[in-house]
């Protein structure tokens, strides 16, 4: 991904990759859900990040890590809309209904985490500017390390995601790839 990001800028990538302890590590799958993963999506395929996502629940469960999907749910309806289930492959070790955008809000998500020792959350899904976003602010302001592989998120729209991943999450994160995470579970 190119950075617009000015050179003056003072942001500063966290060095949380190179202390990375997969034993104190969650990944967050946010809304691999069919009828979401089906939407069209940029700048990557709901079924890429799928395919990215699925790489890094393997190699986190490799490395004794924590592996939480997250799902929505419309509150209040009693039969929800077609598509509603995790795409196949996608497990997690917690699964999480949320009737908002963010993974945390009334879910029991942080208790969880916290249960587990979990400091570091590595965030996948779509959609970058919703429940991504959402969940990597909150997470943030719980005292998570954050860490979002711009490959393995996506939007609805490719300028918001590079939006989100130039000005926003620099300042809440540490912004890498797939590739790289999982060198630092290695």
């Amino acid at each position: 991904m190119t950075s617009k990001r000015p050179a003056s800028s003072p942001i500063a990538t966290m060095p949380i990759m190179d202390k990375l302890d997969p034993r104190r590590t969650a990944l967050v799958l946010i809304d691999l859900m069919t009828r979401i993963v089906e939407q069209p999506t940029a700048p990557h395929s709901g079924p890429a990040v799928v395919t990215r996502s699925l790489a890094l629940a393997d190699a986190v469960r490799k490395a004794g890590g924590l592996v939480v999907a997250v799902r929505v749910e419309r509150p209040g309806v009693v039969e929800q809309p077609p598509g509603s289930e995790l795409v196949e492959g996608v497990l997690g070790d917690l699964e999480i209904v949320k009737g908002t955008w963010g993974a945390f809000h009334n879910t029991g998500l942080e208790e969880a985490l916290r249960k587990h020792a979990v400091d570091t959350l590595i965030i996948t899904g779509i959609a970058t500017n919703f429940g991504v976003e959402q969940t990597a602010r909150f997470a943030d302001e719980f005292g998570f390390n954050v860490i979002l592989p711009e490959d393995a998120v996506t939007a609805l729209d490719a300028h918001a995601h590079e939006f989100a991943f130039d000005y926003i999450f620099p300042r809440i994160a540490t912004v890498s790839t797939t590739a790289e995470v999982m060198a630092a579970l290695a």
